[in-house]
């Protein structure tokens, strides 16, 4: 038996690192009043840590969808996979040249080989993908919350890979 609303808890587990970067600010800023140097050394480098943890809480939590949709997403070992009802596939990161938002409100992977991997916004373990695409050169992590968030018109390139030139 829960006493927190199915509705609250989806809220919180979304916001979960700004919660806990928010904590270690108050804990760390109690920590900084303390009677000695040592506290507030330690003290400000916990309010260090929790500025970060809300940082990038912040960037996540505006990637996460409500889960629920169509499928399952799994990354292991940089493979991204996606199982869905209809469709599926794999694509390694290494192989990714572009990341896309189509009108149904997915992300669309292309590999160098042409394989298209559609994956609804809101399938389950979704958010692997944040880290996953994180590690993509040139990628900008808020682009790519926004991207999550903003239910697309067209198709929309959010990444893709920079081309070497011959020098």
């Amino acid at each position: 038996m829960s006493f927190i609303r199915p509705e609250a808890r989806e809220t919180l587990m979304r916001w979960r690192e700004v919660i806990a970067g928010t904590a270690f600010d108050f804990v760390g800023m109690a920590t900084v009043l303390g009677p000695t140097r040592a506290h507030m050394i330690f003290g400000i480098l916990m309010m260090g840590l929790g500025t970060a943890l809300i940082y990038v809480g912040v960037q996540r939590g505006r990637f996460r969808a409500n889960g629920g949709g169509a499928g399952i997403v799994d990354v292991d070992e940089r493979q991204i996979s996606y199982f869905g009802p209809h469709d599926g596939g794999v694509v390694a990161l290494e192989d990714l040249i572009r990341i896309s938002t189509v009108p149904r409100h997915s992300w669309e992977l292309v590999d160098v080989q042409g394989t298209r991997v559609t994956i609804p916004v809101d399938a389950e373990g979704t958010e692997a993908l944040f880290d996953a695409f994180s590690a993509l050169p040139g990628l900008s992590t808020s682009r790519l919350a926004d991207a999550a968030r903003v239910r697309p018109v067209a198709r929309t390139t959010v990444w893709e890979k920079p081309r070497r030139r011959l020098s």
